[in-house]
């Protein structure tokens, strides 16, 4: 899955970003999301298979890996992220493959 990460998109002038992007922080959020979303169990099952590949910090691209069977749980959940740190975010899903 390839996802395009708009940090703080209510700002209207594009200026210094307020975090870096990092596989580390994109992890966490969508874990913690996970665990809020879909309960222990929820996260125990797609924590197998789950993991964020690749992530630029200048273009804001990431690839997130995960099975087909927890395709949709990780795919609701990336929608549902509003903040990495205390940095307002939007993931737009490019790709779903």
């Amino acid at each position: 899955m390839i996802v395009e990460v708009f940090l703080d998109p209510n700002k209207e002038l594009p200026m210094d970003d307020p975090i870096i992007l990092t596989q580390f922080n994109e992890l966490k959020a969508i874990r913690d999301n996970i665990l809020v979303n879909f309960s222990e169990c929820g996260l125990a099952s797609s924590l197998r298979s789950f993991q964020v590949k690749y992530v630029n910090p200048i273009t804001k691209l990431c690839i997130i890996k995960t099975s087909m069977k927890d395709f949709q749980k990780v795919w609701s959940t990336i929608t549902m992220v509003r903040s990495i740190g205390n940095c307002l975010v939007l993931f737009n899903a490019l790709d779903l493959s």
